[in-house]
């Protein structure tokens, strides 16, 4: 009998986590581009202001994703036409349902739809899945996570799709929170910290609130503090996400610990922040003209070369899913068929799918007529 020589365990899994073939295979494509209608089949509570949404096709389809994407909810509330993004907290591993967990701000609009009115059965439009913050084409080593608040989403994602595959990852999640019971997921990473060896779990908050007893540390993340929790952080690829000052200082303390900011990545936008507004700048006197044709709906209309593709799309009455507005969450992410445009994005595209013939409208600009997939 001949024996075919094995793949060294860690190369194998290891390669599994962050090569894109792995998602691709759990179940069909869905484009950022294209719109569908997602059930809601569950509601957990996670804490006092915090609720998981967990949705499914009605006709039960699969859809692929990459752990720590997001999707893009489009609603209609008090006659406004409103979209949001939200990370998806579930795993890929699990394809027939996805979940997002939402965090109510005050004063938000979405959210507090979200909490207030969507029951189970309720159904929603969704675009996505969307952005670069997962852990695909990176290098296979250590993990460090490194979250606040609802920022713990794309990370409780990574980790499950981790353990699901089996990889045996060796991760240390570190989160920030105001009080013990405003820990997202709190009794699920317990539950995977005392099941899963290669998981250390570390929660540092503000106060100790009602738990007078919380044996954990108290006040905010720094660097004897890092430095104690997880000594070889400077050896770990590191992935955070949370409050942009959060992340701010977080990126300071690594830095002046002398970490390698080769190996840190970070979400590129406020997670369910609202969506940022479409520039709409007047045409410049001379400005050259284009057509852009939308392929699928058959419209046409004209627009300056000084404008993004985005802008004059909202101008001519096309709803197109967007979110940040600067190049950087990939949420307006078309597929360009004829056509030339000036791309100048912040992130929110890789260069396989530019080389696919994708772009991002908020931050393209025509240098010719254009067909774009919409």
């Amino acid at each position: 009998m001949t024996m075919t020589a094995l793949t060294p365990l860690a190369t194998a899994q290891g390669s599994r986590l962050n090569d894109a073939r792995t998602w691709s295979a759990f179940g069909a494509a869905w484009s950022s581009a294209e719109q569908k209608t997602l059930e809601c089949c569950a509601i957990r509570v996670e804490t006092a202001d915090v609720k998981t949404f967990v949705f499914r096709c009605p006709d039960f389809v699969a859809l692929a994703f990459e752990p720590g994407q997001f999707i893009t909810l489009s609603l209609t509330i008090d006659g406004q036409r409103l979209s949001r993004c939200y990370t998806l907290s579930s795993t890929p591993t699990r394809p027939f349902s996805l979940a997002i967990t939402v965090k109510r701000v005050p004063g938000g609009p979405v959210s507090n739809w979200l909490h207030d009115h969507l029951e189970v059965g309720s159904r929603l439009q969704a675009s996505g899945p969307a952005g670069i913050f997962t852990p695909v084409g990176h290098p296979v080593r250590r993990l460090l996570y490194l979250s606040a608040g609802s920022g713990v989403t794309p990370l409780m994602a990574m980790t499950r799709a981790a353990f699901d595959l089996g990889s045996d990852p060796d991760i240390a999640f570190v989160h920030s929170a105001r009080t013990p019971r405003d820990i997202i997921f709190r009794d699920e990473l317990a539950h995977l910290q005392a099941t899963q060896p290669g998981l250390r779990v570390f929660a540092i908050c503000e106060a100790p609130g009602a738990e007078a007893d919380w044996q954990g540390a108290l006040g905010r993340l720094d660097l004897p503090l890092l430095e104690r929790l997880v000594p070889d952080f400077r050896e770990r690829e590191v992935f955070i996400c949370g409050p942009q000052g959060y992340m701010d200082a977080v990126q300071r303390t690594l830095q002046e610990g002398g970490f390698d900011l080769a190996h840190f990545h970070q979400e590129s936008f406020t997670i369910g922040s609202p969506a940022a507004p479409a520039e709409i700048a007047p045409t410049a006197v001379g400005a050259a003209l284009f057509t852009v044709t939308l392929a699928r709906s058959g419209k046409v209309f004209s627009m300056a070369g000084d404008q993004t593709v985005l802008s004059a799309a909202r101008r001519a009455g096309v709803i197109v899913p967007s979110s940040c507005g600067q190049g950087l969450c990939g949420t307006c992410k078309t597929a360009l068929l004829e056509g030339q445009v000036e791309m100048r994005h912040a992130g929110g595209i890789r260069q396989r799918e530019i080389d696919r013939g994708l772009r991002l409208l908020c931050c393209s600009r025509p240098t010719s007529n254009l067909v774009l997939d919409l």
